[in-house]
């Protein structure tokens, strides 16, 4: 799938770490490095601009490797980046450690995985088809 990109910063375009893995990783463009105090948010730029194909997305992940050694995940994890948007992507990331975190410039700080959706209609109706597990929700599956 090609998708156009446009980018401003001084950075590598995103990019897959491995030959089969699902995301990309996307890097900070800072102009000076950002200092995350415990359970703080910052809107971290990239630099990027693109242009999803109608019906897909792009999801923003945290890295794994950042959450595990740091503590540092995304806010609104997944983000979604729509098909419409024309803006810089940027990264809403979260120190959810008992630590400070400086977010350096060209630091890999979340990945990218672009998916198909669907769009849908809704049909209001009366009744709902039976199923085996029927209403029960959050537990009801578990062993008792």
């Amino acid at each position: 799938m090609l998708i156009s990109i446009i980018n401003t910063s001084h950075h590598p375009l995103p990019e897959y770490q491995t030959a089969h893995a699902a995301g990309m990783d996307v890097r900070a463009n800072l102009t000076e490095p950002v200092t995350l105090k415990p359970l703080q948010r910052a809107l971290i730029p990239t630099g990027l601009q693109l242009e999803l194909p109608v019906g897909y997305e792009m999801q923003v992940r945290p890295r794994s490797g950042l959450a595990y050694k740091h503590g540092i995940s995304i806010v609104n994890s997944p983000g979604t980046i729509d098909a419409d948007y024309r803006g810089e992507l940027k990264v809403l990331l979260v120190n959810l450690s008992d630590q400070d975190f400086v977010v350096q410039d060209g630091e890999r700080i979340a990945q990218l995985v672009v998916a198909r959706h669907e769009t849908v209609e809704w049909q209001p109706v009366t009744v709902l088809s039976e199923t085996s597990r029927g209403t029960g929700g959050y537990g009801s599956t578990g062993v008792h």
